[in-house]
């Protein structure tokens, strides 16, 4: 499967797993899980033909390991804006962690601090890396750090995805800091 396919069929995979799974005709149960099957058929049925063979490159090959594969279904491992409970526990994060963002953003999270707009939760990366790669889809990056262990100190619930994401409700902004 060439590139380009790959990130085709990722990009739509995403948008049915994650925020519009009607649209397409599958219903995801209140973990997110939809019968490998039945996301297939429902690919075919709306002029967008896939293979398993191709949908299980798509999720081993994904730099991002946006999607699981547990026998005979799959789950996009975050980013929701349609209702799904990941059953993730509650875990202790590091003392950082990162954001990334692009600098037309920066009055709004100076002022109000990461909130997660359309999504369930903020999603913040492990290492500045990530977030340099995350900030970059929309523009030049610019990295904030979040002093995430005093945000776990202060109460806040912090969860780490299957991929590494970790997620949490919200960052007030008095627990980033912007990284030059």
């Amino acid at each position: 499967m060439d590139e380009r396919r790959t990130v085709k069929v990722s990009k739509y995979l995403s948008k049915h797993l994650r925020h519009e799974p009607d649209r397409i005709g599958i219903s995801l149960d209140p973990q997110g899980w939809v019968a490998v099957d039945e996301l297939l058929e429902a690919c075919v049925r709306h002029g967008f033909a896939l293979t398993r063979d191709e949908l299980d490159h798509v999720v081993a090959m994904s730099d991002k390991q946006r999607f699981t594969v547990e026998g005979d279904r799959i789950r996009a491992n975050q980013g929701h804006s349609v209702t799904v409970d990941l059953g993730l526990p509650p875990a202790e994060p590091p003392a950082y962690l990162y954001h990334g963002t692009v600098g037309p953003a920066l009055d709004a999270i100076r002022a109000d601090g990461l909130r997660p707009m359309n999504r369930h939760h903020v999603h913040l990366s492990p290492d500045r890396e990530t977030a340099v790669r995350v900030g970059a889809r929309r523009g030049t990056p610019v990295v904030l750090a979040v002093d995430a262990g005093a945000m776990h100190r202060a109460g806040h619930l912090f969860h780490v995805s299957a991929n590494g994401v970790w997620l949490t409700d919200s960052v007030p902004p008095e627990f980033l800091r912007l990284r030059e």
